[in-house]
């Protein structure tokens, strides 16, 4: 796909905190990708703490997702839901973000250069965020992130370093909650991958509340 790079380039500067850093963390406008532009009704962007120690990364908003301007709702957000609920977690405690910020038509997968033109973008939200533990929801994140074939059924759970964002961060594998929807079989894998990743981010166990939110745009 040819890119754009008119608009919405990723957030830069030095740390901010507060009402400051929850602005910082949004994209108002982008350009750079002409099918998702008309594909999106808005551009979904990460919700969650802005301080989160655990952030989980999709490949792309879904049409639910593109409608109420939330990562992870509908049935995948709900299996989700349950995950984290099982491991002692809510929403209000992590942050959940995508590769790219707009819906790819008929829900397909994001192409490699709509990957390349948001990756500014989830980057810059990974740098301002910080957190313990990145888990990557799915073949295209974990892909996308480590910059090499993943095998996610059979490497799901794994963790690995990688350097994101200019620092290394301990990332955690993970299936999709939606392929627990077409093979049970996956569904336990998927629940004790969460859990461990409440417990390496030192989540888990810990009192909600503790760090600030952002509003659902």
């Amino acid at each position: 796909m040819t890119e754009n790079g008119d608009d919405g380039d990723a957030p830069g500067g030095d740390a901010l905190d507060g009402d400051a850093l929850d602005e910082d963390l949004r994209v108002p406008s982008c350009e750079r990708c002409p099918a998702l532009v008309e594909s999106r009704s808005r551009i979904v962007d990460g919700v969650g703490p802005a301080d989160a120690d655990l952030l989980f990364v999709g490949e792309g908003p879904g049409a639910q997702e593109d409608e109420k301007g939330e990562p992870f709702v509908g049935r995948s957000g709900d299996v989700l839901d349950d995950a984290l609920r099982d491991a002692g977690l809510a929403r209000a405690d992590v942050r959940i973000t995508n590769c790219v910020r707009c819906r790819p038509p008929d829900n397909r997968d994001p192409k490699k250069g709509e990957l390349a033109n948001c990756r500014g973008h989830l980057e810059g939200e990974i740098d301002r965020v910080d957190p313990e533990l990145i888990v990557t929801l799915g073949k295209v994140p974990s892909e996308h992130l480590l910059d090499r074939s993943v095998a996610i059924t059979s490497e799901s759970g794994d963790v690995v370093d990688a350097r994101i964002a200019g620092a290394s961060r301990r990332v955690l594998l993970s299936v999709h909650p939606a392929a627990t929807l077409y093979d049970r079989s996956q569904r336990d894998g998927f629940f004790e991958t969460i859990a461990r990743a409440g417990e390496l981010s030192g989540v888990a166990g810990a009192e909600s509340g503790g760090q600030s939110r952002l509003g659902e745009f």
